[in-house]
């Protein structure tokens, strides 16, 4: 006898999944805030200079580097959502850590990267248990619409907190700001413990080395004719990019005078960008097809990235701005496109090392150009180092032309 198995439920009726996305938002809602913060920690508080913001931008992320791969290894070997919970949790004491030294009067710069850095690491596991848990608790048909609102949520989440966080910062000071974050990662853990889905022990087979499954992860996405091209568009695009956005809060601040709050409407207007872009993720896919969606959204937006060197005050932030937006809507249909294709081409017993292997090469390549924009902004000046980033990420999607065209 044949059993058929049930369609699977609409996500609004997904109880497990909207568990997930509100521990999302609770939790990246925060983030944004943080994001803008902890670098006004460095520059307002402890008076970083280019080089200091760029080590801090790579202290964040250079976890990946480390224990990036191995991290997928690991993850696939034990429970995802208790990895999701733990981490969260461990975030929740490092970020609160930061305003309790600014009230004793004792926070330094060390301090502040060894914060960074541990929450990097913990960050890590997170999102390689999140996005291997998401396709168990929404199931494979569903992805790309998951995804779609994961991306758009955190997009339009961008937009309150980041334009919140320059006033939040004014009223209470930046390292308190940081105290949103801390508060948003134990609500975070709260939801995930809730969600109901089976949360399935790895099976207790004979296991190859760590190395050897590490190596694995590797070789599937090297080989893989769809995820090949992706991975390496991402890694330079994030190299590049990353040089800009680490040199922003010096350049609105020290090197064009302007208030924090600028910085984050600034932010939000490219959150508002990409939250359009996932939205409209979906649509793009129905009509172009992922290759296609994928080659042509960064043809048309990608250029607009190179009005932000030219940032100045008055009318002219406003017609950057508006190039901000759309160059951000790219990110957004990059987000939702890229990351259910990469989830619907994996085994599942891979998924944790594909993604481990993704996000070791991305997040990686936020390390490397945090590096990169300290030592142009110290060495040459800010404006350089933005002039940099901006050609680089305008180019960067040229690998994904290599995707087969069979492929849809």
């Amino acid at each position: 006898m044949t059993v058929i198995a049930a369609p699977p439920p609409r996500l609004r009726d997904n109880i497990d999944f909207r568990r997930v996305l509100l521990a999302g938002v609770i939790s990246k809602l925060g983030t944004q805030v943080s994001y803008l913060a902890v670098p006004l920690v460095a520059v307002t508080a402890l008076s970083a200079g280019p080089g200091q913001v760029g080590l801090l931008g790579v202290a964040g992320t250079v976890a990946w580097l480390i224990v990036g791969l191995p991290a997928g290894a690991w993850v696939d070997r034990m429970r995802r959502r208790r990895v999701m919970i733990v981490t969260d949790l461990l975030r929740a004491v490092l970020y609160a850590s930061i305003p309790v030294a600014w009230w004793l009067d004792a926070l330094t710069l060390p301090q502040l990267y060894l914060a960074v850095f541990l929450a990097g690491v913990a960050t890590v596991f997170f999102d390689v248990a999140s996005q291997s848990l998401l396709p168990s608790v929404v199931g494979r048909e569903s992805l790309t619409a998951a995804n779609s609102m994961l991306v758009g949520t955190d997009a339009v989440l961008s937009v309150g907190g980041r334009s919140g966080a320059g006033g939040l910062v004014a009223l209470i000071g930046a390292p308190a700001a940081v105290l949103v974050d801390a508060v948003g990662y134990i609500w975070s853990a709260l939801f995930v413990a809730r969600v109901e889905t089976p949360d399935a022990a790895p099976a207790r087979t004979e296991r190859p080395s760590l190395l050897r499954e590490v190596k694995a992860g590797i070789a599937f996405v090297a080989k893989n004719p769809v995820l090949r091209p992706i991975a390496i568009s991402g890694t330079l695009n994030n190299v590049t990019a990353s040089i800009v956005l680490t040199m922003l809060p010096i350049f609105f601040v020290a090197e064009l005078g302007l208030p924090a709050w600028t910085l984050g409407v600034f932010l939000a207007v490219g959150g508002a960008g990409a939250g359009l872009g996932a939205a409209l993720a979906s649509r793009l896919v129905g009509r172009l097809g992922r290759r296609r969606t994928l080659t042509l959204v960064p043809l048309v937006c990608m250029p607009f990235l190179l009005f932000v060197p030219t940032l100045d005050g008055g009318w002219w932030l406003g017609v950057v701005a508006v190039a901000w937006f759309v160059n951000s809507a790219k990110y957004g249909v990059d987000n939702v496109v890229g990351v259910s294709y990469r989830q619907e081409v994996t085994p599942d017993a891979l998924l944790g090392r594909m993604n481990a292997t993704m996000r070791f090469l991305f997040t990686g390549a936020l390390a490397v150009g945090a590096g990169l924009a300290g030592l142009i902004g110290e060495f040459a000046s800010v404006p350089t180092a933005m002039w940099v980033g901006a050609i680089g990420a305008t180019v960067s999607w040229l690998p994904v032309l290599a995707i087969p065209r069979a492929t849809r």
